[in-house]
């Protein structure tokens, strides 16, 4: 029985030898473990340097200004109302004429010194030319080197039987006839602006020798001035059936070549002109005083404000 209790004290005491031993390899292993972690935890770390990149653009930011503060002397400006800039001065107009005076001067052709008092006229003038004469185109040709204005002055039977010239229309000629006549007429002058009847008192009054006519006049895009050498022609009425705008002479200025004469009918047109606002004035070449009293009076009667003007073929 004593060997026995001493047997199991040995044992007992060779487990608890066992277990300290388990528990102090136990604590050597945690101690050399965790050691170095809190070894670790006290160091302290070294912040991460990283080098300055360069070449980086540098970006402006615009900081939008606080707005100023809003007073009643603020509000008092805002309502004020903006200062009116300078007028500028109208450029002056140019008045309206008085009147415009339209002066015709038919028969040229027959020579070429009746019409040089007439080239020498300092405003607009227009100068009807006979045709198949032996200086027509001539004529034409120094009164557009002048300036001036050149019509076909177109020859027409007359009520007395007088002879109107060469290459005239007649009565009782056929449309195609009359039409050949005048388109012969036209290039041997041409360009015209404008054609009108010399005599004529019998034939512009023949209906279908004007309606040729003024077919043949807007074909070739000219105006037809009616001379009205008799007060019954039917040129106004057949234009208004073929919806075309005519001319109409209003005065004749040498009737008579007595200076007196002359220049009361130029004072009749000028009066028309200032009460209509227009007059068409027909003279002749042949009234060399004519042509003195327009150069006469035409630096008078533009500084009084009249205009010398030609006709339109939309008039």
């Amino acid at each position: 029985m004593k060997k026995s209790k001493g047997h199991n004290r040995s044992i007992v005491i060779m487990t608890i030898l066992f277990l300290t031993a388990l528990i102090l390899s136990f604590f050597a292993f945690f101690i050399g473990y965790i050691e170095p972690s809190l070894k670790n935890a006290k160091t302290p770390v070294s912040p991460t340097v990283i080098p300055p990149i360069k070449d980086i653009p540098q970006i402006e930011i615009e900081v939008e200004e606080a707005p100023a503060e809003i007073t009643s002397e603020t509000l008092h400006q805002e309502k004020r109302e903006p200062e009116p800039s300078p007028a500028l001065e109208p450029e002056p107009s140019k008045p309206l004429p008085l009147g415009k005076l339209i002066i015709v001067i038919d028969d040229a052709g027959n020579n070429l010194i009746d019409i040089e008092a007439f080239l020498r006229f300092p405003g607009d003038l227009t100068i009807s030319v006979l045709p198949g004469l032996p200086h027509s185109k001539e004529v034409a040709k120094r009164i557009r080197e002048a300036g001036k204005t050149v019509f076909l002055h177109q020859p027409m039977e007359a009520i007395g039987g007088q002879n109107p010239g060469p290459k005239a229309l007649y009565t009782g000629m056929t449309s195609t006839q009359v039409r050949q006549i005048l388109e012969q007429n036209l290039s041997e002058l041409w360009p015209v602006s404008g054609m009108n009847n010399h005599e004529g008192s019998k034939a512009t009054q023949d209906e279908t020798i004007m309606e040729t006519v003024l077919d043949v006049c807007r074909e070739w895009g000219i105006v037809f001035l009616d001379s009205r050498t008799i007060a019954t022609s039917a040129a106004p009425s057949v234009a208004r059936r073929l919806g075309m705008n005519i001319a109409e002479r209003d005065i004749f200025l040498d009737n008579s070549s007595d200076r007196e004469y002359i220049i009361g009918q130029l004072e009749q047109g000028i009066l028309k002109a200032r009460r209509t606002g227009g007059a068409i004035m027909i003279g002749h070449t042949r009234t060399q005083a004519l042509a003195a009293i327009l150069n006469e009076y035409y630096f008078d009667l533009v500084e009084d404000g009249y205009e010398f003007s030609t006709i339109n073929r939309n008039r």
